[in-house]
């Protein structure tokens, strides 16, 4: 009997910023991401939120942490860290 492979599940934490779009027709501004960045711990990633949510070059910044099957390719939704100023709700990720 052979035991099981062990698990090659990868984590990555990332921070991600945001900035307000130009009004549309409908005169309603939006939120785009502006940058990401990847950490090898959540807490580089939820400190890097926060400097940049402070940040007068973005509205906001979430650190989240997602896993990944490198075998199948899968993604798991993210698990977010931290949640700071303008951010899209769940339903627009």
């Amino acid at each position: 009997m052979t035991d099981p492979e062990p698990s090659s599940e990868k984590i990555h934490y990332i921070c991600q910023t945001y900035v307000t779009t130009k009004a549309g027709r409908n005169g309603q501004t939006g939120l785009k991401i502006a940058k990401q960045f990847e950490y090898s711990s959540a807490q580089e990633a939820q400190n890097r939120a926060e400097r940049e949510a402070l940040s007068d070059d973005f509205v906001g910044a979430d650190a989240y942490m997602i896993r990944e099957d490198p075998n199948s390719g899968e993604v798991a939704d993210p698990s977010f860290l931290v949640r700071l100023g303008n951010v899209p709700g769940f339903d627009e990720l």
